[in-house]
């Protein structure tokens, strides 16, 4: 997560000494720590871990952050009671735009009520937890979105467990004490099956992500459900799992279905980044989308329309719910224990574009 921007020096800041080159000297944790005459531990811990810090010792650190004017005085000053202005965001990937437009979504809640955002990523695994926890809680940030897939479930009980108000984006169950807002994923997956078979597809393979994900499992049972709506068997779908939501990974299976025997005639992506590897990949075998295969991708993010054969998505609401989940944030904090928890659930939109439209027979 992105260290949190320092807070400009008040009137009572004394300006660091200058070298004798003219050159300002930048105040180090070191020095902090020989004015107090204590370790750097201490300092950190005051910094990152307050409550573990006899008051007396805390006291004297903060007064030398105050005096010295060390660049971390953003958390001295929360330390002494002061409401933080930001909220924290914290996502599955940063890579993929779809997180990026979610905290852009984030960001306009904040900005309604003045205050700004943090980023990061999580669900990695308990040690970039712990780390963001520990960066939460020492700034006494308002509160955070968390948008980490299967990592959020583990990042809320320590939330809970320090009292830090959250909300939980892009999960379609309602969580026990917390609000949620969330994509039906079913429906939107019932969809995306739907159109190709009415494009007259009956091989139709399934490129799944990690299959810890609820999205990318939510994402297959739709595609189930169209199946057996539409009264076909379950073998017209074909599963061509991924280890990773990227292009690269799509790429990978795009040469998987490049290799198979009896090729589907239409591939459904569990997202567009996988959308735009297996393009990739047909494109550079010579193959023609959609008249040799169809493919159609998930999210509906800003390079889908844009790709060397426009990409037919589910579009999901990712400002929305980004936007949502952070007014349900604002409203929790400002509330506090009376506040009623709420699960939204937005509804996916397919966009048809080329990459699934066959060209009619002459």
């Amino acid at each position: 997560m992105p260290a949190v921007p320092a807070a400009r020096p008040t009137s009572h800041h004394r300006t660091p000494a200058a070298r004798g080159d003219g050159a300002r000297r930048r105040v180090g944790i070191k020095d902090v720590a020989r004015q107090a005459d204590v370790s750097l531990g201490t300092v950190s811990n005051v910094l990152n871990r307050p409550e573990i810090v006899a008051e007396a010792t805390r006291r004297r650190v903060l007064d030398v952050i105050d005096a010295l004017g060390y660049v971390r005085s953003e958390g001295a000053r929360q330390l002494r009671g002061f409401t933080s202005r930001l909220v924290a965001v914290l996502v599955l990937d940063l890579a993929n735009p779809f997180f990026t437009a979610l905290a852009a979504g984030v960001e306009q809640a904040a900005g309604e009520a003045d205050l700004g955002i943090m980023v990061g990523t999580a669900g990695r695994g308990p040690a970039d937890e712990a780390r963001h926890l520990s960066l939460i809680t020492s700034h006494q940030i308002r509160g955070a979105v968390l948008a980490a897939g299967d990592g959020a479930g583990r990042t809320a009980a320590a939330f809970r467990r320090h009292d830090v108000p959250f909300v939980v984006a892009d999960q379609n169950a309602p969580q026990p004490g917390a609000c949620s807002v969330g994509i039906d994923d079913v429906a939107g997956g019932q969809a995306a099956v739907q159109h190709l078979l009415q494009q007259g597809h009956r091989s139709i393979g399934y490129v799944g992500g990690p299959d810890r994900l609820q999205q990318v499992r939510d994402r297959r049972r739709g595609a189930a459900i169209a199946v057996d709506l539409a009264g076909l068997p379950g073998a017209v779908l074909r599963d061509l799992p991924c280890p990773a939501l990227t292009v690269s990974a799509g790429k990978d299976a795009g040469h998987r279905i490049l290799g198979l025997a009896q090729r589907p005639t239409a591939v459904f992506c569990a997202n567009d980044l996988l959308a735009l590897g297996v393009l990739q990949a047909l494109y550079e075998a010579g193959l023609r989308v959609p008249d040799d295969i169809a493919v159609m991708g998930y999210d509906d993010i800003e390079f889908a329309a844009s790709a060397v054969v426009p990409l037919t998505s589910v579009r999901r609401p990712a400002v929305a719910l980004g936007r949502e989940a952070g007014r349900l944030l604002l409203a929790d904090t400002a509330e506090g224990p009376g506040h009623e928890h709420a699960h939204v659930v937005l509804q996916p939109e397919l966009v048809v574009r080329r990459s699934t439209m066959r060209t009619p027979a002459r």
